[in-house]
């Protein structure tokens, strides 16, 4: 951050669960194996009775949230006051919370007031801390340059569809943000397998149902990338197939979570980004089911969906003056793992029934986004585009 962007009462926090490992780390980095934090039968003879972590573990968080949020990049942390109030223990969850409590505009510092909360909302350590605030001389780029460098955040990138596109976008010269959930693993089997030196490519984990993380996820993702031009949710989750009197609001609400108030709080926290440079894409996914007879048992999905439709229909309106297009891919069955458990003889049903006698290859929808996303596709906005093999004509 400038020092133009930050003002009184300004907060930012993060959260860390304390693990062993991170003792272990502790002790190895600075030798301090002082038997109270280390050694459970000697911790008993005290008044702990447990062990409790290192001080300046649960203090280190601070460096954390300074050097990465509050002010973030070029954060010159040269003052610090602790009070250790109250022990920390392995299985605590801390928060760190840094609030701005002065600005001294001359000298570029700030004053920020550092507290770290345990889960039952204790503060287990209070502090104030003094930051004087570097910034960063960037060489501005030419006209041409900005044009011609391309950035897309991918949604779900660990997905079939969702690393479809990241592979279709990479050889187009994108760099890339590649979101996941939960899927580590499938991430960075992505990333290797894109293997370009040419482009810059990082990963980022979030619940986009989770405010926090997307506040995370922004921060994280200006850290790493001066441009964005491209906002794509391939993300999803797995559904089944619910009789209505089985049905719970439960399974309808998972589906609004993460096709409205997670595409909702993506979308707003990144927009400004796309208005202020008056240029922009932003794809989701849909369903063939909206615009068709569903299939029985799957309204939750279905009521997702459609909210989707609606959603961006709406959005692509209001964005339109500002140069951005807003659009839906609707596929037909895709070959991804969403539709692992469906019986073979639904997919083959499927083929029969579909013109082009074959179902979706997460790389058909993936060729469509790569369209959208493009400077031919700059007139089309508000739209749901089908790929579904002719199985649904509209």
């Amino acid at each position: 951050m400038k020092l133009s962007e930050i003002y009184i009462s300004q907060k930012a926090e993060i959260q860390h669960k304390i693990t062993e490992k991170d003792i272990e780390k502790f002790v190895d980095l600075t030798g301090d194996d002082n038997r109270l934090h280390v050694d459970k039968e000697f911790a008993k003879t005290t008044n702990f009775k447990k062990p409790v972590a290192h001080g300046m573990l649960g203090a280190s968080f601070i460096s954390t949230i300074i050097g990465t949020k509050l002010p973030g990049d070029g954060a010159l942390w040269f003052s610090q006051n602790l009070e250790f109030l109250l022990p920390v223990r392995v299985g605590d969850l801390i928060t760190v919370e840094a609030e701005v409590v002065n600005i001294l505009k001359r000298q570029n510092i700030i004053e920020l007031r550092t507290d770290v909360f345990n889960q039952h909302k204790q503060k287990v350590i209070a502090g104030t801390a003094k930051v004087k605030i570097v910034e960063q001389v960037i060489p501005e780029k030419k006209n041409e340059d900005k044009k011609t460098e391309k950035t897309a955040l991918i949604i779900g990138a660990s997905g079939g569809i969702g690393s479809a596109v990241a592979l279709k976008l990479a050889k187009q010269g994108y760099n890339l943000a590649l979101h996941y959930f939960s899927n580590k693993d499938a991430i960075l089997e992505l990333k290797d397998k894109i293997k370009s030196n040419k482009i810059k490519i990082e990963l980022f984990q979030a619940d986009i149902t989770n405010k926090r993380d997307i506040e995370n996820l922004k921060v994280s993702f200006l850290r790493k990338f001066n441009t964005l031009t491209t906002i794509i949710n391939a993300s999803t989750v797995k559904f089944s197939n619910i009789d209505f009197q089985k049905l719970e609001w439960e399974d309808i609400q998972n589906h609004i979570d993460i096709n409205i108030k997670g595409t909702f709080g993506l979308i707003k926290s990144f927009l400004p980004i796309l208005i202020n440079q008056k240029f922009g894409r932003i794809v989701g996914i849909t369903t063939q089911y909206t615009e068709s007879t569903p299939p029985p048992k799957l309204m939750h999905y279905v009521i997702g969906k459609s909210a989707l439709s609606g959603f961006f229909k709406s959005l692509a309106l209001e964005l339109a003056l500002n140069k951005i297009t807003v659009n839906l891919v609707s596929p037909g069955m895709t070959d991804t793992e969403l539709i692992a458990d469906i019986p073979e003889k639904a997919k083959l049903l499927a083929k029969a029934q579909t013109p082009l006698k074959r179902i979706a290859k997460p790389e058909d929808i993936a060729n469509t986004i790569a369209f959208l996303v493009s400077e031919e596709a700059s007139f089309i906005t508000g739209q749901t585009i089908r790929v579904n093999g002719g199985i649904n004509m509209l």
